[in-house]
């Protein structure tokens, strides 16, 4: 299935399955079947269809443009490895296999494995070329012999799509799908296939296959694994020029029953294996016979056809490497990531384990001794540790799930007033100044009122933290409308000890915490989660010893505003000026 994966912008490393036969939308509206993030991105901003392998774009009017590969388009077929460019987002286009069968299964009945036979006879050999030779002449184009094969080198024509191919093609079976496509241009055989090694086992599996007539896609090829043996054992390509006279490839039941005429066969050879071949043939039809008067027809496939088979294999093992180290260092991440995630969520569960069971010990010792201060003392130790608990496993649930913001319009300041509200008690016992400057010119706000009461609590709540045990601590929280009216900003000012340079990109990261073991690493990226949910952003300003400066960026149109159904009128913008920041 063709897929589109999110490779830059807000919603980075998310993937999107397009169907066949369907309209698929694209767009910061929630109504879209692939809905964006991103604030530059229209509410209905382009169409994606999927129709018999082919995917076509198409602009829906947006007011930033649609970009394939930098240039703008307004339809456009799209090819795999394609980068789509919508507002600040960048999705990469991965191609459908088209018509050609799906599965290892089906590929794998395409193939027929002819055996060995005993019986040696004259080989038909022309010419053979080592393994390695395909990295040589990449290298050395100018000494490849002769004229056709350095015109078609210098050109770089074959050899530059291929790499194109490598670059940007990001799934290996449409990769090698690409790649005899690019052979069949420019060598004419009848048929072709790419057999890879699976794993350590040692055996070969057909990973793509290709005919150049369309109404043979329901026959079987026929792949030689005597030819393929030889292949491999003796690390050299073949060309062969009349398989039919040569028993020792034809295999046991004799190549001529299928028609077989010419073969090319090389091994694809990478950095420090042979990771498959690619095999190609062509075949002798019976009006072919005797065009010559002597049986024999013209040979299509040369010496020159050769040493491009054997340059292109060369890539294509480069790209199977690739693939591989890729695959390997992405499970290598992921275990890694799991092993951090165990052990910072060990360690902050630990923390708050112990406060539970030194609270539990207090209300056993009271209720022992019938001591209800002592009673009182250690149920509200446990209750403080059961909210840690929950506001942990609330903060996990929010960072892991995707969550769509329930908008409504909403009285920012007086979100506000509640969050400080709560908030209050705990600069209190700090003894820290907690000041507030609210526009009073502010309009109301599309938001989800749940999920930036949150942030704020989070965000205004590690402001207080900053500031404990510094010299009259200060935090200070200002709401104002931008030039323009467009955004509302939120800014949360401390006057801690500030975040290192280098740090700075840190700590919007899971399990990044400044506060050591009272914090769980949650409370940032939580925060800012919430707000690119919104289509806005939290962002930080701040110098060592002078304190931190965290500034929430909200949309006045908010890209979910659709979901109120139009039941809901955005008011006019106050035309007072925004107070100075």
């Amino acid at each position: 299935m063709a897929r589109l994966i999110v490779i830059k912008g807000p919603d980075e490393g998310r993937q999107f399955d397009l169907p066949e036969s369907q309209a698929v939308t694209i767009g910061r509206d929630r109504n879209n079947q692939i809905t964006l993030h991103d604030t530059e991105v229209s509410r209905r901003h382009a169409e994606l269809k999927l129709l018999g392998g082919s995917c076509t774009l198409k602009d829906l009017g947006s007011a930033n443009g649609t970009f394939v590969n930098t240039r703008p388009v307004r339809d456009h077929v799209l090819a795999p490895g394609d980068h789509i460019t919508i507002g600040q987002s960048i999705l990469v286009f991965g191609g459908n296999r088209g018509d050609r069968p799906s599965g290892l299964t089906q590929l794998a009945n395409q193939i027929r494995m002819v055996g060995p036979k005993t019986e040696e006879r004259p080989s038909a050999i022309v010419k053979t070329v080592a393994e390695d030779e395909g990295s040589r002449i990449l290298a050395r184009p100018d000494q490849s012999g002769s004229l056709w094969l350095k015109t078609r080198l210098a050109s770089l024509s074959v050899m530059y799509e291929t790499t194109q191919a490598v670059s940007h093609i990001l799934d290996l079976d449409q990769l090698l799908d690409r790649i005899l496509e690019l052979i069949f241009n420019s060598i004419p055989a009848d048929h072709g296939c790419i057999m890879i090694r699976r794993g350590d086992e040692g055996k070969f599996e057909p990973k793509a296959i290709r005919f150049r007539r369309p109404g043979e896609t329901a026959e079987k090829m026929t792949v030689s694994r005597t030819i393929m043996d030889w292949v491999l054992r003796e690390r050299q390509g073949v060309l062969i020029s009349d398989a039919a006279r040569d028993d020792r490839f034809a295999g046991g039941n004799s190549i001529t029953r299928f028609n077989i005429r010419e073969v090319i066969c090389v091994p694809m050879k990478g950095r420090h294996e042979t990771h498959g071949v690619l095999f190609l043939d062509t075949t002798t039809k019976a009006h072919d016979i005797g065009r010559k008067g002597n049986g024999e027809t013209p040979g299509q496939l040369t010496e020159e056809h050769l040493a491009l088979s054997i340059a292109i294999a060369h890539q294509a093992a480069l790209a199977v490497e690739e693939t591989q180290y890729h695959q390997a260092m992405m499970s290598a991440e992921r275990l890694a990531a799991v092993g951090q995630t165990i052990a910072a969520l060990s360690h902050h569960i630990k923390n708050i384990m112990q406060g539970v069971v030194f609270g539990s010990e207090m209300v056993e010792h009271g209720l022992a001794d019938d001591d209800k201060g002592m009673l009182m003392k250690g149920w509200r130790l446990v209750e403080k540790n059961q909210a840690k608990i929950h506001g942990l496993v609330m903060d996990m649930l929010s960072y892991s799930k995707d969550r769509e913001p329930a908008i409504e319009m909403i009285e920012m300041n007086k979100l506000i007033a509640d969050v400080i509200e709560l908030i209050q008690p705990q600069a209190d016992d700090i003894g820290a100044r907690l000041e507030v400057r609210l526009s009073q010119s502010l309009p109301l706000v599309p938001a989800d009122p749940d999920g930036l009461h949150k942030a704020l609590l989070n965000i205004i709540g590690n402001a207080i933290d900053a500031v404990e045990g510094r010299e009259d601590p200060y935090v200070g929280v200002q709401t104002l409308l931008e030039p323009g009216g467009e955004w509302v900003r939120i800014i949360v000012l401390d006057h801690g000890g500030g975040i290192e340079p280098d740090k700075i990109n840190e700590i919007f990261k899971p399990f990044v915490s400044m506060k050591g073991a009272r914090g769980t690493g949650l409370g940032l990226p939580v925060s800012r989660k919430i707000l690119r949910e919104h289509g806005g952003d939290v962002t930080v300003e701040s110098k060592l010893n002078k304190g931190s400066k965290f500034i929430l960026r909200l949309p006045m149109k908010s890209p979910l505003i659709a979901e109120l159904g139009g039941t809901m009128q955005m008011p006019a913008f106050p035309p007072e000026a925004p107070e100075a920041n």
